[in-house]
């Protein structure tokens, strides 16, 4: 039984007079992995900035409508932004571990919600780098630094560190895309492994991607969302000219 876990009601996303989101309205499912599609620019990560409030951050942005998380309006007065944050977690592109050791950048998180036992630091860290499929390659150099590891290798570091904290929601936003073909396989595989425990939102510009590893897709241009569906429908049998057009690399 499919279960909705994030509502996006009429929402639209203003940098300073730009609008650059026009009333996106969809739900994401939980447990399902969710792929945002379309071409540069189309406001794809724009909206995963939504859910986690990440657009706070700049001074100019504006966001109106509803964002629910688990029946909750995210942008409703009062809410605490740094709860949200620990149950929405976030990768991004580039890999950006802390300049400090694997462990702490595992441990991280946990220590600024007040977890200070080192047993219960210990269990998160290694349950988190075996939840990454990390644990396994560095075990044995927990205390050498996170920046020292491959690319690949740093961004399941920091999916590590994302879910360390142990969130109902991973945003991903494009996170192979600075990964070779080897690596970009690796997290491919472990984001499938990540949906049994986590609801995952992933921006990708790699229509092969998407198609691997979602449930379903949301295609965006120009600020609005022209389709969503299940993703084998989307691929193969889309409602809109446009979508089909972009999926078959007519264009973008």
């Amino acid at each position: 039984m499919e279960k909705i876990l994030v509502s996006s009601r009429g929402v639209n996303l203003f940098y300073d007079s730009a609008r650059v989101l026009k009333d996106i309205t969809f739900d994401i499912m939980e447990k399902q992995v969710t792929a945002l599609i379309g071409p540069s620019g189309c406001g794809k990560s724009s909206f995963l900035r939504c859910i986690n409030r990440m657009n706070d951050f700049i001074p100019s942005a504006r966001v109106e409508g509803e964002i629910l998380v688990g029946g909750s309006d995210i942008y409703a007065g009062g809410v605490d932004v740094i709860a949200l944050r620990r149950n929405v977690g976030m990768v991004f592109q580039k890999p950006n571990p802390f300049p400090m050791s694997i462990y702490d950048n595992v441990a991280y998180g946990p220590r600024l919600h007040g977890i200070k036992q080192k047993d219960r630091l210990d269990d998160i860290v290694k349950q988190s780098l075996v939840g990454a499929a990390l644990w396994d390659e560095v075990k044995d150099k927990l205390k050498t630094p996170g920046t020292g590891l491959s690319g690949g290798q740093q961004q399941r570091l920091c999916i590590a560190r994302a879910i360390a904290t142990e969130p109902e929601i991973l945003l991903m936003d494009e996170p192979t895309s600075a990964l070779d073909p080897m690596a970009t396989a690796r997290i491919e595989e472990l984001v499938r492994e990540l949906k049994k425990r986590y609801t995952v939102v992933i921006v990708t510009h790699n229509m092969q991607q998407a198609a691997r590893i979602s449930d379903r897709t949301a295609f965006f241009l120009m600020g609005d969302l022209v389709e969503y569906d299940a993703t084998p429908k989307m691929f193969t049998s889309p409602e809109d000219k446009r979508t089909e057009d972009y999926i078959t690399g007519r264009f973008g």
